[in-house]
Parts: structure tokens; C-alpha cells; sequence
């Protein structure tokens, strides 16, 4: 292997030892080191790869990412760098790790670049004096000039430049002067690769076309309509599948061309593309006139073979139009018919009514004849009472069903107050499991220090307070003696917490049941459905409580000289030997 060259080599220590700000400047001997005009094509291919080899051009990227206001030199070094970047990576044969080349450093060159032309762009639209503009207009120049020498180079980059955000960012200005230069760019790309729109994603294609259009819509500047014509003659005679595309999805360009741009210079250039045009708008013609022809011919067979079917199917649809009238009529005569004999059984209702009602009064005033005179006040008494007997029956009967319908929300209630009760202990027992095992997890871990100084303090008291000298029998029985207290200790701790667990529930539940019967209607407004609530499902507590039901209603029915012995007993009080009941049998609705 050749030896490095000297001022390469010496340029790399500098920059290795230099500080931050100091590199740029130093980067820009390199253009010397290029420049040398005693150098031929293989010692320049040697220099380039000994700046690579060396990550000099490493070092021109990333001061491209930089701030370039705080440099020294400011933008010009920055441009000046872009130049060196772009005429050492021309020419430069990579031997090792080609891929990491060609995939990443590249590309990452391309997008330095571009990121750098569009502070450039923004910097040159906001300056205010004429001096500063042509300043950044000039460093935008040479921005660009580089990154058509590069991929001028590499011609792999060019579909590169076009994917770019950065790109179209640049290209997508209403400034004049940076989109000629952007629209220059975009011609040495279709020079250096014909067919990269060809190659690039529909998205990108149609956004670039869209640009061109839309400066040819917008603007009246020659020089803006000239270059935008030149990148669409030279798309449309490149790509000649990018015509179809044109004429497609621009149908207003050819009359756009002719009315707006006839005259302005370029007329040669503009009558190619509208001859383009044209030609593909008559070849498109015809072919859509074929189009055309063929689709009347298939909706003509398609509305013959329609009108066919449906003609099989019209003695079909007759007889199922017949059949549906017939049934629609017969359901109508169904409805009068029984309207009919609603409206004759209400009538004869209502005459049945008033024949009862006229029988009712005939009675009355019969028995009212019958009746003596001392006796009527009597029997009008009577009568109001069994009126109001029934009224109140009826009430009575409206507020018991009124009551039920109240109990069974109740009901469904408490069930639901039951099951959100069971998942809040699951949930509590869990958490409380979880607790009893994260206290016995191993204590965080401690620092160099902490744990000197807890040696430190355990020795101080091993020395204040010497252990008595133990068998390693004793040892192994103290710690048996230990780990069966605490196992009791868990097991009793486990115990007393279902315990409490348990009665817990139970308060819960004798409330829950107490309020039920508080609210439970008296014995004489009780109904049937009623005792659903309080009758339990589990069969041994029924029938204990149906035999304490029975011997109470015994012992209540026992003749009274059976009841000799118990005087002094109180009425409501029956003895446990009688009862033969406890507690326990007493049942609570809602549980089994």
C-alpha cells in the first residue's frame, strides 16, 4: 500500500486537535489540496481516498448540520464546504465497505446538501438589502452546482435528489430567481438520467408535474415559462409514457400553452410540446371512441339478456302479484269482520250494562217498599259500608300490587348490592395476598458506602457485645424453633382474616335482610308473590323452618290443660323443649 499523502495526513491531525470552531477553516485547505494542478487522474483518486479514508469528508457533513451564523466565515464557508464535499466524493472508488458507502454516506450527502440549499433559500427570500441578497443568491448557486456535480458523478443519486422532502421544498417557491436555478437542477437531472421519473413513486412524479403546471398557471415571467416548457418538452420526450400522464391528468395544459405563452420567446420549444400533445389527444381520441363502442355493444347484450329474463319470469310475477292481492284483500275483510263484532259485543256490553243497572234499582227500590220506615236509615248504612269495603278492597289491592312492583327493584337491587359486595372482598383478598408477599421480598440493594458503613456499625457492636459461643446443632434448632412461630404466626394471621372476613359479610347480610323485613308490608296486606322474597332455596333450611312453623302453630292450638304449668309464663314467649328451634334455623331472604 502507498503511503498517505503528507498534507492529507497532516490536515487530519490538525482537525483532530483543533478545537470545534476552528475545524471549518480547516476544512477549506482541502480545496487547495484538490486544486493542485501538477496532480493526474490516479494521484487525485489517491488523495480522495486517503480525505475518505482519513473521515475528512465526515467532517465537512457534519459542519453542514451546523448552525452556520456562528461559524466563522458564516455561510460562505458553508458553501464553500458543500463544493469540497461534492468534488471529493466524484471519483472516489471505495474498496472496502462499498455498501456503506453507496447506501448511507451518499445519500446522507445528497440530504446535507439539500438541507443546506433550503437555509440558503429562506435566508435569501428574507434579507431586506440588495448586497445580502446576491450574497445568498451566489451561495445558493454554488450549493446547487454541487449537487449536480455529485450526482453528476453517481448517477444512482439522481431518483435520490427526486424522493428527497427537501427537494420539493426547494422547487415549490414563488421566487423567481431560486426556482430557475431549482428548475436547472431538475433539467441536468433528466439529462443525467432520462429515465428517473420513471423510477421514482407516483406520489413524488405527480408532485413535481403538479410544480411545473402550477408555475405555467401562475406566473407571467418569461424566464420562468421558458424553463418550465424546456423540463415538460424534455419529460415528454424522454418518457414518452409520461405523455399519456400529461394529457390525462392536465386536461387544460394544451390550452393554457397556446393562449398564455404563444409569442414569449420559446415559440419553437412550445410548439414541440403542444405537437406532442396533440398527437397523444388524437391517438387518445381514438382509442376512446373504440372504448366507446365496445361499451355500447356490451350494455346493449346486457340489457337484451335483462329484457329476456325478465319476460321468463312475468307469468311468475303475475300469479305472485294475483296472490298478494288476494291475501291483502282477505286480511282487510278479516279486519272489518272483526271490527264488526268488537263494535256488536261492545254494544251488546253496554246493553247488558244498563239492563243490570236498571234490574240493580228496581231491587232497591223494591226492597226499599218492603223495608219499614225505621229500617231504611239502617239499611242505607249498610250499604255504604259493604260500598266502602269494596272500594277499600280495591285500593288495597292496587297498593299491595304497587308495594310488590317496589319490592322487586328492591330486590334486584340488594342482588346486585350481593354481587358487587363478593367482587369487593375478591378484590381486598387479593390485594391483601400481594401485600403479604411483597413484605417479604429482598430489600433494594445498597451503595458502596451505605453498606461500610452498616460493617462498620455491625462490627462496633460485635465488639461492645460478644455473642456466647453456639453448636451448629443449637443453631439449626433455633432456626427451626423460628421458622415454625412464624409459619403459626401466617397460618393464625390468615385464619383471624377470614374470620373478620367473614364477619363482615354477616353484618352485611343481618342489615341487608333486617331492612327487608322493616319494609316488608303487614300480614293483611301480604300476597302470594310476596313470600317468594322471604322463602329461602336451599331445601334443609326450608323444611327446618316449616317444622318450627308447625309446632308453633301446635303448640298455640293445645288445649288449655296442657297449658296448666304455664301461668306465669308470657304470651308470647313458647318454650325451646316446644319450639325445638335455635337461631340458627331462622332464615333471611337472598341467601341460601
Amino acid at each position: 500500500l502507498a503511503a498517505a499523502d503528507p498534507r492529507v495526513l497532516a490536515l487530519a491531525a490538525q482537525v483532530a486537535e483543533s478545537r470545534e470552531q476552528d475545524i471549518p477553516l480547516l476544512l477549506l485547505k482541502l480545496k487547495g489540496i484538490l486544486n493542485s494542478a501538477s496532480l493526474g487522474r490516479e494521484e487525485s483518486k489517491k488523495i480522495k481516498q486517503d480525505i475518505y479514508s482519513y473521515d475528512l469528508t465526515q467532517y465537512c457533513m457534519l459542519v453542514l448540520r451546523q448552525h452556520h451564523s456562528r461559524l466563522r466565515g458564516g455561510w460562505a464557508t458553508a458553501a464553500q464546504l458543500a463544493e469540497i464535499l461534492s468534488h471529493c466524493c466524484v471519483g472516489l472508488e471505495v474498496k472496502e465497505d462499498t455498501v456503506e458507502f453507496y447506501k448511507k454516506f451518499l445519500p446522507s450527502a445528497i440530504d446535507n446538501l439539500l438541507f443546506l440549499g433550503r437555509r440558503l433559500q429562506a435566508r435569501y427570500i428574507r434579507a431586506i438589502k440588495d448586497e445580502e441578497k446576491q450574497d445568498f443568491l451566489r451561495w445558493f448557486q454554488t450549493v446547487t452546482d454541487a449537487i449536480c456535480w455529485l450526482f453528476g458523478g453517481h448517477i444512482q443519486l439522481a431518483a435520490c435528489v427526486l424522493q428527497n422532502d427537501h427537494f420539493l421544498q426547494l422547487l415549490i417557491t414563488d421566487d423567481v430567481e431560486t426556482a430557475i436555478i431549482m428548475m436547472s437542477v431538475l433539467h441536468n437531472i433528466l439529462r443525467v438520467n432520462s429515465s428517473v421519473l420513471l423510477q421514482v413513486d407516483e406520489e413524488t412524479l405527480h408532485s413535481v408535474l403538479d410544480e411545473l403546471v402550477y408555475k405555467l398557471s401562475s406566473t407571467t415571467n418569461p424566464v420562468v415559462g421558458n424553463a418550465a416548457t424546456k423540463l415538460l418538452l424534455l419529460v415528454a420526450k424522454f418518457c414518452k409514457q409520461l405523455v399519456k400522464l400529461l394529457t390525462a391528468r392536465y386536461k387544460g395544459l394544451k390550452g393554457l400553452l397556446s393562449k398564455q405563452w404563444i409569442g414569449k420567446g420559446f415559440d419553437k420549444d412550445l410548439s414541440q410540446l403542444l405537437d406532442l400533445l396533440d398527437l397523444e389527444q388524437s391517438s387518445g381520441k381514438g382509442e376512446m371512441q373504440r372504448q366507446h363502442q365496445a361499451a355500447c355493444i356490451i350494455q346493449a347484450t346486457w340489457r337484451g339478456f335483462l329484457t329476456r329474463k325478465r319476460l321468463k319470469k312475468l307469468p311468475q310475477a303475475v300469479t305472485a302479484l294475483q296472490r298478494s292481492f288476494r291475501a291483502k284483500r282477505e286480511q282487510e275483510l278479516q279486519h272489518l269482520k272483526k271490527q264488526k263484532e268488537d263494535e256488536a259485543l261492545k254494544l251488546q256490553m253496554q246493553l247488558q250494562r244498563q239492563r243490570a243497572m236498571r234490574l240493580f234499582h228496581e231491587r232497591q227500590l223494591a226492597l226499599l217498599e218492603i223495608i219499614h220506615a225505621s229500617q231504611v236509615n239502617k239499611y242505607m248504612e249498610e250499604m255504604e259500608g259493604k260500598s266502602a269495603l269494596t272500594i277499600q278492597r280495591f285500593w288495597r289491592g292496587y297498593r299491595a300490587r304497587r308495594n310488590f312492583h317496589q319490592q322487586r327493584q328492591s330486590l334486584k337491587e340488594y342482588k346486585a348490592a350481593v354481587v358487587i359486595q363478593r367482587a369487593a372482598c375478591k378484590f381486598l383478598e387479593k390485594r391483601r395476598r400481594r401485600r403479604l408477599l411483597s413484605s417479604w421480598k429482598d430489600p433494594k440493594g445498597l451503595t458502596d458506602e451505605q453498606r461500610l458503613a452498616l460493617q462498620q456499625k455491625v462490627d462496633d457492636y460485635i465488639k461492645l457485645h460478644p455473642a456466647s459461643q453456639m453448636s451448629e446443632e443449637m443453631s439449626k434448632e433455633l432456626h427451626m424453633q423460628a421458622q415454625e412461630k412464624l409459619a403459626q404466626f401466617l397460618l393464625r394471621s390468615r385464619l383471624d382474616q377470614r374470620a373478620a372476613q367473614r364477619r363482615e359479610m354477616l353484618l352485611a347480610q343481618v342489615n341487608t335482610d333486617v331492612e327487608l323485613l322493616m319494609n316488608a308490608p303487614g300480614l293483611a296486606e301480604i300476597m302470594e308473590k310476596d313470600l317468594d322474597v322471604f322463602m329461602s332455596r336451599s331445601i334443609p333450611v326450608a323444611t327446618k323452618a316449616r317444622q318450627s312453623h308447625n309446632t308453633m302453630l301446635k303448640y298455640t292450638r293445645c288445649p288449655w290443660w296442657k297449658k296448666l304449668g304455664d301461668e306465669f309464663v308470657e304470651d308470647d314467649v313458647i318454650p325451646d323443649d316446644a319450639l325445638n328451634a335455635e337461631l340458627g334455623t331462622l332464615f333471611f331472604g337472598g341467601r341460601k
